[in-house]
């Protein structure tokens, strides 16, 4: 039985996320997304405890997906978790230059492997950073998230 890990920050989780963890579900007998508050993307939107909503929300249609909260090293949770495999989800060439390299130092630290999925041309320009932005400025973000997140952004940054 294969299981992997997916992780992230997912501030907000948006439909390329979701799209990479349906894949994942399908491929793999079980699936755990992790999200993380990441100090190197500054202070977040979202906290954990809604992230952890949010994500449980958008992903109840998956019955082999489990979600997580953490605050180590991926390879420590993996480790916890006992994934075969770490996902991650590729968006661009430019994304596969760091993904590698972390990937590289994961497997050097813990022999766990990464796997790399990218995702369909539709979504490959998603990227939190910009729904945050779009929601700041009360642009309409529901074509790009998950409904319950759609739902806290709007809630976030009413009209």
């Amino acid at each position: 039985m294969a299981r992997v890990l997916y992780p992230g920050s997912f501030d907000p989780i948006h439909n390329g996320h979701l799209e990479i963890v349906e894949t994942a579900s399908r491929l793999f007998d079980s699936v755990v997304v992790a999200s993380m508050r990441n100090p190197q993307k500054g202070e977040p939107l979202f906290s954990l405890e809604d992230r952890e909503a949010m994500l449980n929300e958008s992903v109840a249609h998956l019955p082999n997906v489990e979600v997580t909260m953490f605050a180590s090293l991926v390879v420590d949770l993996a480790r916890t978790v006992e994934a075969d495999f770490i996902v991650k989800g590729l968006r661009a060439v430019s994304d596969f230059e760091s993904e590698l390299q972390m990937a590289q130092m994961n497997l050097k630290i813990s022999g766990v492997s990464t796997v790399f999925l990218p995702s369909a041309s539709g979504n490959s320009f998603l990227a939190s950073r910009l729904i945050r932005e779009i929601a700041r400025f009360g642009g309409d973000c529901s074509a790009f998230v998950p409904e319950p997140v759609a739902k806290r952004l709007k809630e976030k940054y009413p009209a």
